[in-house]
């Protein structure tokens, strides 16, 4: 290895484990990570692809820090998304924590107790634990968490852009705001993340209110030199409704199967989904493709609803190596976990975001090889009902769309910050029950005036407080401290409390005495019923609601289970490029013929109805608007029409309304312009259901839509817009 001027920074011990990995030399981002890691004055944010070297880039110069320290305690806290990457991680460094005799102590609940238990006697070296294991320390260990982390020099976060705009990244921030209150001292953070944009954006969500020296960034190249690529089309029979998800249907589903055995078979992939449901149909067809060629199985399925062995049987085979694997997956696969080598990255559909799609392909294109993704879209064959949208094909466009961003090195930038009420209760709670009792005023400054709450004002946070009360979570004493009420206490000492998240009532799906997964029991199963799951075809034989437990038995028929998801915002900038790309009639190099013939006539259909000029279409009976915006503007556009009394939809990013003419339409967009804009609590009238997130049904009505309606409606850009269609509407 050539040794560098930042290389000898680090402690002897920490240069001497490097030597014995025989480097050839440091890459670039470890390198620029030594100097500012070490001065330990500043946050720093280190953005690199996966597998470029982030958690070396982090941790030679923190424990370099920690060997050239004397005193004594946990000196790195390292925050993981996953219980299963803390696993990676403490045996991807536990040859370095060796060699310098620091312990890696993993901190969740399915880790070893004894280790645990040795850092409660004598806290010492790195800690690698998930939000909501600190939750738990914080709110009942707070003294011991004190005395432990007394020494603490840096605070490592994994995946940080998995955290963004979340209510576990608002936990987070909070936790550690509240964690540098309780220590009553500046730690600095290091973020580490593949997929981000832009960086000084990014540093104020890793530290909201900063007021020292701006963060440290450094980021490497964003995407691989080399991408190849191909885009491959399919067709399918219409729909008998217009609701049918094309992505799970049988005719392209099995074509795409046939495709992905003859092009994959014999390495290694990820074939990732937008859907469970599309993870386990995929499976199942790859698994008996092939049984009727006789050849052993290399397409396993993985996503969050499967059992933990059965996920980590296909990440120890994929790490091995030693057999071609190929995972079907849903963003489970897209964080930095150890599987090995991948060839190339298969895409079911369009993705929902730039940022997705630059984290998946980053799994491929290691070692200087070229990245090599394949784009497999599905569209319905046209008939005279096809609807617009499938007429356009703009699942197609969306997908080349956010290709060509990827190349031009966009993605989505970091949301401005949001209410997120519901995490808010969870803090209000775990802070009153870390310290026994709390006032108003200390808990609207810790969370929201110097925390990540900022946009809760004083009336605000007194509103809420009242509905807690109200729900005899708090109580308030004599003297004015606010206290846990008992509902509150049962509610913390709940084990699910520690999550920021919801996470449904479920059952557990079993063959024999073989945990197979869990589904939602929204989506229950009656007995009978054939379905797939775990990338095999079962029988429903019994049903225990008591014990919450499904028996299955193999059977050779059936259907992947309905899970609970949210689908994903599509950003403005996707959609105005693909605005582009029909205007231009771009026609990408790497499209297949089928890709290509779909393409042309999405192309034609937009030119025909004057789309290029214009950003409304009517018939005599019906009225289409194309914003070619965000779905939070195509969702407020369409609010704005209801309440002038015009039954408007928005989907896909198109607003559509029937039996209403241009004139009747433009009347009601005038209409709107000409009136205050609509207050949350106007905007959500429409909405069956506004309360999203775990501890929203605690909360007002008024709070709710306010929370709501700021993160589905975009009114300022909706007006905006109408601004410009007007004169289209004549």
């Amino acid at each position: 290895m050539n040794p560098s001027s930042a290389f000898h920074l680090l402690h002897r011990d920490v240069q001497r484990w490097v030597w014995a990995q025989r480097w050839s030399a440091l890459r670039d981002i470890q390198e620029r990570a030594i100097a500012p890691i070490l001065r330990g004055d500043r946050d720093v944010i280190i953005s690199a692809a996966t597998a470029a070297g982030k958690t070396e880039a982090a941790m030679l110069p923190a424990c370099s820090y920690m060997a050239q320290s004397d005193t004594h305690g946990v000196g790195i806290l390292y925050v993981c998304p996953l219980k299963a990457l803390i696993n990676d991680q403490h045996r991807r460094l536990h040859s370095l924590g060796e060699s310098l005799d620091i312990p890696i102590t993993p901190w969740h609940g399915d880790a070893r107790q004894a280790p645990k238990n040795r850092q409660k006697k004598s806290p010492s070296g790195i800690i690698l634990i998930t939000p909501e294991s600190l939750e738990s320390l914080l709110l009942h260990h707070p003294k011991w968490l004190a005395w432990a982390l007394s020494a603490l020099h840096h605070i490592v976060i994994d995946e940080f852009h998995v955290f963004i705009d979340t209510e576990r990244g608002y936990q987070l921030q909070s936790l550690l705001h509240r964690l540098e209150h309780t220590l009553g001292r500046f730690v600095p953070r290091i973020a580490l993340s593949a997929t981000l944009s832009d960086l000084p954006q990014v540093a104020t969500y890793l530290r909201p209110h900063a007021q020292r020296p701006p963060a440290v960034l450094i980021r490497a190249n964003p995407c691989p030199s080399e991408i190849r690529m191909q885009l491959r089309g399919y067709l399918d029979p219409p729909p008998h409704s217009g609701t049918a998800p094309r992505d799970n249907s049988p005719a392209a589903l099995a074509c795409i199967a046939d495709d992905l055995f003859a092009l994959l078979r014999g390495k290694s992939h990820l074939i990732f989904t937008n859907s469970r449901e599309c993870t386990e149909e995929l499976a199942v067809k790859l698994l008996e493709n092939g049984l009727a060629h006789g050849v052993p199985n290399e397409f396993f399925p993985h996503h969050g609803s499967l059992a933990k062995p059965l996920r980590e049987y296909v990440e120890t085979r994929m790490a091995a190596g030693n057999l071609p694997t190929s995972a079907i997956c849903t963003a489970t696969l897209e964080l930095g976990l150890d599987i090995g080598n991948v060839d190339s990255i298969a895409q079911i559909s369009a993705p929902h975001s730039v940022a997705s799609l630059r984290q998946r392909l980053g799994r491929s294109g290691r070692r200087s090889e070229p990245a090599t993704l394949r784009l497999f879209i599905p569209e319905v064959k046209l008939n005279a009902t096809t609807h617009i949208s499938d007429r356009l094909r703009l699942d197609t466009v969306q997908g080349v769309a956010m290709v060509n961003l990827l190349l031009q090195r966009w993605c989505e930038p970091v949301p401005e910050p949001r209410y997120h009420f519901s995490t808010l209760v969870q803090q209000i709670l775990s802070v009153i029950g870390q310290h026994g009792s709390a006032r108003a005023h200390q808990l609207w400054h810790l969370l929201c005036k110097t925390g990540p709450f900022s946009l809760v004002d004083a009336p605000a946070f007194a509103t809420l407080l009242q509905a807690l009360g109200a729900r005899g979570l708090v109580g308030q004493m004599s003297d004015g401290q606010l206290v846990l009420g008992r509902q509150g206490e049962r509610y913390i000492h709940h084990h699910h409390f520690y999550a920021a998240f919801q996470t449904p009532a479920e059952y557990r799906l079993l063959w024999e005495d073989k945990t197979l997964g869990t589904i939602p029991i929204t989506r229950a199963l009656a007995e009978g019923q054939r379905i797939v799951f775990a990338g095999r075809r079962w029988e429903v034989l019994e049903i225990d609601k008591r014990k919450r437990i499904i028996h299955l038995h193999p059977d050779d028929a059936g259907l992947a289970p309905k899970f609970i998801g949210k689908g994903q915002a599509v950003h403005s900038a996707i959609r105005r490029e693909m605005r582009r790309i029909y205007t231009e009639q771009s026609m990408p190099s790497y499209a297949d013929n089928a890709a290509a013939e779909t393409l042309k006539g999405g192309f034609a259909l937009f030119h025909e109805l004057g789309l290029q000029a214009t950003d409304v279409w009517s018939t005599d009976s019906s009225v289409y608007l194309f914003p070619w915006q965000s779905d939070a503007v195509a969702n407020a556009v369409a609010v704005f029409l209801r309440r002038a009394g015009i039954k408007a939809v928005a989907f896909r990013g198109v607003i559509e309304m029937h039996q209403y003419t241009r004139a009747q339409v433009g009347a009601a967009l005038q209409h709107a312009l000409q009136n205050p804009p609509p207050t949350p609590e106007e905007m959500v009238v429409f909405e069956p259901e506004i309360a999203e997130e775990k501890h929203d049904p605690l909360l007002p009505h008024a709070l709710q839509a306010l929370a709501y309606s700021q993160k589905h409606f975009d009114v300022d850009g909706a007006r905006r817009w109408c601004e410009t269609v007007l004169p289209q509407m004549n």
